[in-house]
């Protein structure tokens, strides 16, 4: 047979699984990407109810929240090349079992230092394996439009995921327990792997070198830069909080730690950049290409989520705090109170590609990104004490539209500025993105509004 023929063969191959089993095959990688983030704003209206059962602060269940968040953005890029090493479908069977593993041990968490361990690492870790790997996936199991469509799928599944989580997690803690929702969750990834079968391999085209220094020093840079943003409402951002006495804030030549760490994590962020293209120059494999760097659309894109997930995830951890200690809502009040921004993202998201084929996707993401920071504005315009729960609707409806114009278009952005066979990597920076403005956004917007509740409580 010839080399023609056999790339034919594949062709068939590859189209008759998106006509015959594509259905199976994008409802299960979409329900995978529905788990990994629906974790991402689930607990956010269960905070009150997770401090008082684990005889715990608020500040640090704030910390176990972005800790998950950090792991998987510190490790993403690792995990994408895993994936090329391990090849994409078992990737992600080892991913959901370690997930299945970290959701498990968080049902049945005694204090805050277990939910640590099962949450943010053990299912962090299990998801920068799963994350990159569906991106990849996609490309391997979908052709032509049927692939285009796929990448919106997933992106509408994450947007329903982060909707519905706060009124899965309202519901569950309110007439049951918030464990009862890790506990789910070991059974949904147990049946995720078993149908993985199904899902046509995607296997790497040579065996690539893993880049520990590169892996190392992404995880640590990354690392650094999110821990001093998170303990700038305790150090202090330049100056120390408390400068003497057994207390002190860490600090250096009179500077908070806070400081260091953040230009710290910056700086070995560069370095990771130059060892990537020193590993390129010298013909060896680096955990992610360079090139991509310079890729416009890419970093526009990475940067357009960044800051999409930095505003939203944000929203998602304060406003729930304001709805529950503030105002005494409980947690499946706090979660119904936040309906209109979940419906508004679940019918905008799918909505904007039909209603509005030949806008570009530039002018789409310009709208989205200027209706939410006009929603942010609003919201804290009326965080103020004896505001009632009202307040939050128009400009809850407002952030929802926002959202949903931006999920219906960033992820196949980011996607389509690369070529298939980069399909992981860029899944892998994609996720990073995400998860970094997640973190930067719980831990930032976090760490105002723990303040400002000690003048309203």
């Amino acid at each position: 047979m010839s080399e023609k023929q056999e790339a034919m063969g594949r062709d068939d191959s590859t189209a008759k699984t998106a006509g015959t089993a594509g259905g199976a095959v994008l409802g299960l990688l979409a329900v995978t990407q529905f788990l990994m983030a629906v974790d991402s704003s689930v607990m956010n209206v269960s905070i009150s109810a997770l401090v008082e059962d684990l005889d715990t602060t608020v500040t640090a269940i704030q910390g176990v929240i972005t800790a998950y968040t950090l792991v998987m953005a510190a490790t993403m890029i690792t995990g994408a090349k895993v994936g090329d090493l391990l090849g994409r479908r078992r990737a992600l069977r080892v991913g959901l079992v370690v997930y299945a593993c970290g959701s498990a041990l968080t049902a049945v968490a005694p204090n805050v230092v277990v939910l640590l361990i099962g949450w943010s690492i053990l299912e962090g870790l299990g998801a920068a394996l799963i994350m990159p790997t569906l991106v990849a996936l996609i490309a391997g199991n979908f052709t032509g439009q049927a692939r285009a469509t796929a990448y919106g799928v997933l992106a509408a599944a994450a947007a329903v995921a982060v909707a519905a989580g706060p009124i899965i997690g309202g519901f569950v803690t309110a007439y049951f327990s918030w464990r009862w929702v890790f506990a789910a969750e070991v059974l949904i990834a147990g049946g995720l792997l078993m149908g993985t079968r199904i899902i046509a391999d995607v296997p790497a085209e040579k065996r690539p070198q893993f880049d520990l220094v590169g892996a190392g020093l992404s995880a640590l840079g990354l690392g650094m830069l999110v821990f001093g943003v998170l303990q700038s409402s305790t150090w202090g951002w330049f100056t120390p909080r408390v400068p003497d006495g057994p207390d002190a804030t860490p600090q250096l030549a009179g500077i908070s730690a806070v400081t260091w760490l953040v230009l710290g994590g910056l700086l070995v962020l560069w370095l990771f950049v130059s060892w990537l293209r020193h590993r390129v120059d010298k013909g060896q494999e680096p955990l992610v290409d360079p090139a991509l760097f310079d890729n416009k659309q890419l970093t526009g894109g990475l940067i357009e989520l960044l800051f999409q997930y930095l505003v939203m995830m944000g929203v998602f951890f304060t406003m729930p705090l304001f709805l529950s200690l503030v105002l005494g809502l409980d947690a499946f009040e706090t979660g119904l109170r936040m309906l209109p921004l979940s419906l508004a993202l679940v019918v905008t998201a799918p909505a904007v590609p039909k209603l509005f084929p030949h806008v570009g996707p530039r002018r789409i993401v310009q709208v989205g990104l200027l209706a939410m920071l006009v929603s942010t504005v609003l919201l804290a315009a009326r965080f103020e004490d004896g505001a009632g729960a009202s307040v939050t609707t128009l400009p809850f409806i407002l952030l929802g539209v926002g959202m949903g114009a931006l999920a219906s278009q960033l992820g196949n952005i980011v996607v389509s500025a690369v070529p298939v066979e980069r399909g992981g990597e860029a899944g892998g920076l994609q996720y990073t993105a995400q998860n970094l403005g997640a973190s930067l956004g719980t831990a930032l917007v976090g760490a105002v509004v723990i303040a400002s509740l000690g003048t309203l409580l």
